[in-house]
C-alpha cells in the first residue's frame, strides 16, 4: 500500500496504511518503485545506467535502501495494515446518534437544475417543519446522545430560511436543553442566500457555528444552473449577501458550496474566481446525477477534470507565495494530526451518529437519502422503527466493507466516501461511485502536494 506520484516538482510517496508522507529525491523514488519486487543487483542494473551522467555509485544506492529498510523498520513505509480485525468493533463504536440534519423547509426559492431533493420540496414532499417537531427532534437527539455531550444540528432544507423564525425558536430551545442536560449545541445553516439579510447574518454570529453558502462561481456558471422559479439568475441577488455575511464572520467558520457539472468542466476558474470574491473558505462538488441528463460528467470526463484539480493546486500555491492564499475544502488536510483512526476506518456516521429529520419528523440515514421509502428508518416519536436499516450501515459502510476501498491508498483519507452516492449510482452502499472516487484520489494527491510544497517553501501557517 505504498502509492508514488510526481506533482508541482515533487516526487512524493504515501505510505497508505502509516498514513506517511514522504518527499523524495529522482534517485530514492525509483528505487522506492522497484524496492519491493527486485534485489539490489536487479536495482543497480536499472538504476545505475538512468542515472549514469550523475556518477551514481553502487554504494549510493545500497544507502538508499538502507534508508528504506530503516523507514521499514519504524513502520512509516511499507507498513502493514492492523486495523482490518477491528473495524467492525470500530464502527460499532458509531452507534450513538450525535449529529441531526433538520429538514426545516422541504421547499425552495430557487429552481436549481441539478437539485438532489427534486427542486426542494424532494419529489412531492413538501411541507414546513412546525416548532413540536422541531422540539422533539431535538428532545430526541438529547436522548439518543448518550454521554456525548457536543451535538450538531444543521438548519437544511429545501431553503431553511423560508422557516427562519422556527430555526430561531429551535435554537433558543437547544440552548435550554444545554443547560438541563449539560450537552452544548453546535448549530449550523446551509443557504441558498436569497433571503439572506442584516438580521440573518447577525443571529449567524451569535448563534451559528457554521454557514454553508450556495454558489457555483462565476455569474454565468451559477445562473445556468441555479436560478429562481420564474427563471432569473441568482448570482446578482446573494453575491454581495455573501460578502457581508464572510467578512461578519472574519473569513472563519462558513464556506462557500458549488456544484461543478458537464457545463463547467473549467471549475478550477470558478474557485478562483470566489477567492477573487475575497472569499477565504472555498468548496466545490462533482454533480452526481443519473447518467442520460445533458448535465451529467461522465468517465471519459476524468482526465480533464483531473488536471483542473492540479490547476486549482498549483493556483492556489502561487497565491499563498504572494501573501494571497485561501482555502479549498478539499485539499485541508492535517498530516500531523487530523481525524482519529477510528473514524479513518469506519467513514462516515450516516444512519448512526447522524440521522435526518423531515418536516413531519420522519427520520432517514441522512440527507441525501430523505424521500426514499426503503430507507426510512423511523421518527422522532417512536425512535427508529427499522433497526435493520441502522444494521445495515453498522455492518457496512467502512474500508473494509468498500468493494474497492482495501487497496486504495485514499481510504485514510475519504474513510470509505459517501453511501449515498455509492447508494443512488449503484444501488448498494457498499459498491463504490468510481468516478467520485478517481476525483477524489485526485484531490488528495493535490491537497498531499500542497502540504509538502508550503513544508518545503517555508509557508506553513
Amino acid at each position: 500500500m505504498v502509492h508514488q506520484y510526481k506533482l508541482g516538482g515533487y516526487n512524493i510517496v504515501i505510505d497508505a496504511n502509516s498514513g506517511s508522507v514522504h518527499s523524495v529525491d529522482d534517485v530514492a523514488y525509483d528505487i522506492i518503485g522497484m524496492y519491493e519486487n527486485a534485489d539490489f543487483d536487479e536495482i543497480c542494473k536499472e538504476i545505475l545506467p538512468k542515472y549514469a551522467s550523475e556518477n551514481l555509485t553502487e554504494q549510493d544506492i545500497r544507502d538508499v535502501m538502507d534508508d528504506l529498510k530503516e523507514l521499514q523498520k519504524e513502520g512509516t513505509l511499507f507498513s502493514e495494515d492492523i486495523f482490518e480485525e477491528a473495524a467492525s468493533k470500530i464502527k460499532r463504536k458509531q452507534s450513538v446518534l450525535k449529529a441531526i440534519c433538520l429538514h426545516v423547509a422541504h421547499g425552495c426559492n430557487m429552481d436549481c437544475r441539478y437539485c438532489f431533493a427534486g427542486k426542494g420540496d424532494y419529489s412531492g414532499k413538501a411541507g414546513i417543519m412546525p416548532l413540536e417537531v422541531g422540539k422533539q427532534a431535538l428532545d430526541y437527539l438529547v436522548e439518543q446522545s448518550g454521554s456525548r455531550k457536543n451535538l450538531e444540528v444543521d438548519f437544511f432544507g429545501g431553503e431553511p430560511l423560508l422557516n427562519w423564525d422556527v430555526c430561531k425558536e429551535l435554537v433558543a430551545y437547544g440552548r435550554e436543553l444545554e443547560k438541563k442536560y449539560d450537552k452544548k449545541f453546535n448549530f449550523t445553516l446551509t443557504t441558498n442566500g436569497l433571503r439572506i439579510d442584516d438580521e440573518v447574518i447577525d443571529f449567524c454570529n451569535k448563534e451559528m457555528g457554521n454557514v454553508v453558502l450556495s454558489l457555483d462561481g462565476r455569474k454565468e456558471v451559477h445562473d445556468f444552473m441555479r436560478h429562481t422559479q420564474s427563471g432569473e439568475g441568482t448570482y446578482d441577488k446573494i453575491i454581495e449577501k455573501f460578502k457581508r455575511l464572510a467578512d461578519a464572520r472574519n473569513q472563519q467558520n462558513y464556506y462557500m458550496r458549488g456544484t461543478y457539472t458537464a457545463y463547467n468542466k473549467d471549475f478550477a476558474k470558478d474557485v478562483l474566481h470566489m477567492a477573487d470574491m475575497g472569499f477565504k473558505e472555498t468548496s466545490i462538488e462533482p454533480v452526481v446525477s443519473a447518467p442520460d441528463v445533458d448535465y451529467a460528467l461522465h468517465e471519459e470526463d476524468v482526465p480533464f477534470l483531473c488536471e483542473q484539480y492540479e490547476e486549482l493546486a498549483e493556483g492556489m500555491l502561487e497565491r499563498k507565495k504572494k501573501g494571497e492564499g485561501f482555502n479549498f475544502y478539499h485539499y485541508t488536510i492535517d498530516l500531523t494530526g487530523g481525524p482519529c483512526i477510528y473514524k479513518r476506518v469506519a467513514g462516515c456516521g450516516v444512519g448512526t451518529e447522524y440521522q435526518a429529520v423531515t418536516p413531519t419528523g420522519d427520520l432517514y440515514p441522512c440527507h441525501q437519502f430523505v424521500g426514499n421509502d426503503e430507507m426510512l428508518m423511523g421518527n422522532v416519536y417512536e425512535g427508529v422503527t427499522h433497526p435493520e436499516i441502522v444494521e445495515m450501515f453498522l455492518k457496512g459502510n467502512n474500508v473494509y466493507t468498500r468493494d474497492k476501498c482495501r487497496d486504495c491508498f485514499a481510504k485514510r483519507y475519504c474513510a470509505g466516501g459517501c453511501s449515498a452516492n455509492n447508494y443512488h449510482s449503484n444501488g448498494d452502499i457498499d459498491k463504490v461511485y468510481e468516478l467520485g472516487c478517481e476525483l477524489h484520489r485526485k484531490r488528495i494527491e493535490c491537497a498531499i502536494m500542497l502540504k509538502v510544497a508550503e513544508q518545503e517553501l517555508g509557508l506553513e501557517e
